[in-house]
């Protein structure tokens, strides 16, 4: 297909595997300047590897893409890789940052040595003019105005001033993967390729990303496991199969709707020929040597004719057999951990100072703050993991049984199979044992003997969740959990979390809706300050957006003067005192939630079933030969049958929790409270 006159990349029928291991074919799409688009699928359909095909960093099977000529183009790999040029042993910050305009980084070396040249110079008159002449040079280049805009760029992404002149050799992972976002945004390219670009981003700086892209003229594929990030982001939707490639004009949660609608009329349309196949096959087993052996033969052609309909690829399926249970764990007291005077600090700057919390049984807290503002280190020091040097108190509950989540991912051993680690924990489970529990996590067949230091990091990310659930717990510390998980992995996390966890939850995540939908406090750790807020990071965001004028939050933050023990209650007393009367608040809040939507679902339950009657009485009707027309029908009888069954089921349990939570208000006042 010859490409569109406007067209930045295209991709035609491109095909890729590993010898017998065919990743995907079929894979054709075109991007124009203004277009956004996320490419979505499971870890290991080869997301990055078509990235590296577009990229020329790999040639296809078949296919071929083609960029327009004199087209630019931005490559954030997960890798961290820099350029060489910027990769050199004494390359700085500011030298990365500049690595893409090569004539103004070489200027800007040779103006530095021409001003130190200056001082020791025998004859003052040349060096003078040398250096004017590199002044001008460097103007004329506008290496001043893109110097100014590295520096704001390199802010952005969280480097201070001072960070620009440190060698890249210096920097942590986290850091080199920030740094090689700002280097290919630097560029300001004609098409963007970002593999995973928010991993090593904090929320601030994943919003900053939002605006920057939105804003962004050229042609942008993305790929990313934050849901948020890409209904912000991206306005297309691509799914890489196997053997399919299917694109959507929406964003990602837009596609998970229309995704489900295309592959129920793709089920039904094939399950509809199927069953005329069968039919008809019948007929020619019960007639081809009878007196109707002609119509037989006839209808033996048409089945060697017919176009046959496979069964739709659906590339999620797999990839949501991710079993996420929690055992059944001890009751922990009601109140878990009390936290008085929490300070740390790293590298002679403190994080953080006199933060005074409560965690309660059930209580499910998001520690959120910029990188570097010491979120783990504040998980760790909740979780008695801390240094020494750090300060204040915590008083545990009772029955505590601990997990924690490492995003690091330190608990595994590298050197050891998935089984040995698995059985490292729990030796009274054979080989067999192992590998039926490792399954509930995706790691099947050869791969659980696999050594953990060949896994990709969504493998090693499921099996540390699979070694954390080993054993009981109800008190679990999880530091940025979702970072190497893909979408279905995540989000069933999540609902695990939400719903069939019934311990107290304490973590560190920059996924938005992850946090959003698991969280009911925050921690916030921010400029040396650690502030404890009601709500979870819905109520937080609403907050921030609204950037209230009025005084600080009721909750005292770290860092500011205490008061005074003849003035001030215990601080331990006003945090429970507090936490009741915003849990009584959420409460009656919720109840009113509920009782709006019985309301609202006993309305779309009557419409519905009208509408299922009028719909059922219409199949009733002889379809006259339209088959096709005939299954699109079928097919909407059945989404609105699984929707009415959603509504009643939906009903039925918000109308038993109102009566619950109604007996339970009726209650005398002296009952003991959960």
């Amino acid at each position: 297909m010859p490409p569109s006159s406007n067209f930045v990349i295209q991709v035609d029928d491109l095909r890729f595997g590993y010898g017998a291991d065919q990743l995907f074919e079929n894979v054709g799409f075109s991007l124009e300047a203004g277009d956004r688009l996320a490419l979505v699928a499971p870890n290991g359909a080869g997301k990055s590897t078509l990235l590296r095909l577009i990229g020329g960093e790999l040639a296809p099977d078949a296919g071929r893409v083609v960029r327009r000529r004199e087209t630019s183009m931005g490559y954030y790999r997960q890798s961290h890789e820099l350029d060489a040029s910027a990769a050199v042993a004494d390359a700085t910050v500011l030298d990365a940052f500049l690595s893409g305009f090569g004539d103004v980084l070489r200027l800007r070396h040779a103006l530095v040595e021409a001003r130190e040249a200056l001082g020791h110079a025998v004859d003052a008159d040349a060096a003078l003019t040398k250096l004017a002449r590199l002044e001008d040079a460097y103007h004329l280049a506008h290496g001043d105005d893109l110097e100014r805009k590295v520096e704001m760029l390199a802010q952005k992404l969280g480097f201070a001033a001072t960070d620009l002149e440190r060698p890249v050799k210096s920097l942590s992972g986290g850091e080199r993967g920030r740094l090689l976002l700002g280097t290919v945004l630097a560029k300001d390219p004609d098409l963007l390729l970002l593999d995973e670009p928010t991993n090593h981003l904090d929320i601030e700086t994943i919003g900053w990303l939002e605006e920057y892209l939105r804003a962004y003229k050229g042609a942008l594929l993305v790929v990313s496991h934050d849901r948020r990030f890409l209904d912000r982001v991206t306005t297309r939707t691509a799914e890489l199969g196997a053997r399919t490639f299917r694109s959507f004009s929406v964003p990602y949660g837009q596609y998970v709707v229309q995704r489900e609608e295309e592959l129920a009329r793709e089920r039904a349309l094939a399950e509809r020929q199927q069953a005329f196949v069968d039919k008809t096959e019948d007929f020619i087993r019960r007639n081809i040597a009878g007196q109707q052996t002609k119509q037989a033969q006839g209808r033996r052609k048409m089945l060697e004719k017919l176009d046959k309909l496979e069964r739709p690829e659906d590339i999620w399926a797999e990839a949501s057999k991710l079993r996420v249970r929690f055992a059944d764990a001890a009751r922990t007291g009601d109140i878990v951990l009390e936290c008085a005077g929490l300070g740390a600090a790293r590298g002679g700057r403190e994080l953080f100072a006199g933060l005074d919390l409560l965690v309660r049984r059930g209580d499910r807290i998001g520690v959120v703050g910029p990188n570097g503002s010491g979120k783990s280190t504040l998980l760790k020091l909740l979780a008695g993991a801390g240094e020494p040097s750090d300060v204040g108190a915590v008083r545990r509950g009772t029955n505590l049984q601990i997990g924690y989540f490492d995003q690091h991912l330190g608990q595994l051993d590298p050197s050891r199979t998935a089984v040995e680690e698995i059985r490292s924990v729990r030796g009274d489970l054979n080989a067999d044992a192992a590998r039926q529990y490792l399954a509930r996590f995706r790691i099947t067949g050869d791969d659980a003997l696999r050594v953990i230091s060949g896994f990709s990091g969504g493998e090693r990310s499921r099996l540390a969740l699979a070694k954390l659930l080993l054993e009981p717990r109800n008190l679990l510390f999880l530091d940025e959990p979702t970072n190497h998980l893909d979408i279905p992995a995540c989000e069933i996390l999540e609902q695990a979390l939400a719903t069939g966890f019934d311990g107290t939850l304490i973590l560190v995540s920059h996924d938005r809706q992850f946090l959003e939908n698991v969280t009911t406090r925050l921690v916030v750790v921010k400029d040396g300050r650690a502030e404890v807020l009601p709500g979870g990071y819905r109520e937080y965001a609403d907050r921030r957006e609204a950037r209230p004028t009025q005084g600080a939050s009721s909750t005292r933050p770290s860092g500011a003067p205490p008061k005074s023990k003849e003035s001030a209650p215990d601080p331990l007393a006003e945090l429970r005192r507090k936490q009741d009367f915003e849990d009584r608040r959420i409460a009656a809040r919720e109840l009113e939630r509920k009782r709006r939507r019985v309301g609202e679902l006993e309305k779309a339950i009557a419409a519905a079933e009208a509408e299922l009657t009028s719909m059922r009485a219409a199949l009733a009707e002889d379809p006259r030969g339209d088959w096709a027309a005939l299954a699109g029908r079928v097919e909407q009888e059945r989404a609105a049958s699984r929707k009415l069954d959603e509504m009643v089921e939906e009903w039925t349990r918000l109308s038993e929790q109102i009566e619950a939570e109604d007996k339970g208000a009726s209650a005398p006042k002296g009952s003991a409270r959960a």
